[in-house]
């Protein structure tokens, strides 16, 4: 799958996976992350997560289908890194807003 045929928010957050400031631009200043059971509210804790887990991790995330699943737009992806159980397919579920992430879901 192709980044361009994503919508535009989704497809700057796989492309900027490794860049939490460029991560930060995609998702709406109240945003909600959610992952590996912990919630994340706001672009700072966002941004401040994103660079843990980018660090920790250096996983990559190869999206290779999308959906529309009751509002929301549900990316799979493989996803390989430092990690036991690496390559792993993840599902992102994300509810958009005004052209930016409103909130996003990642789950095994």
């Amino acid at each position: 799958m192709n980044l361009s045929t994503l919508p535009e928010p989704i497809a700057a957050y796989f492309a900027a996976e490794h860049s939490p400031e460029a991560l930060a631009h995609c998702f709406t200043p109240q945003a909600v992350l959610k992952d590996d059971g912990h919630t994340y509210t706001g672009v700072d804790a966002i941004k401040v997560f994103i660079a843990e887990a980018s660090a920790r991790y250096s996983a990559t995330s190869v999206p290779f289908d999308i959906e529309r699943e009751d509002g929301l737009q549900l990316v799979r992806a493989t996803v390989t890194g430092n990690f036991p159980g690496s390559p792993i397919v993840l599902s992102y579920r994300f509810r958009l807003e005004r052209g930016l992430i409103a909130s996003l879901e990642i789950t095994a």
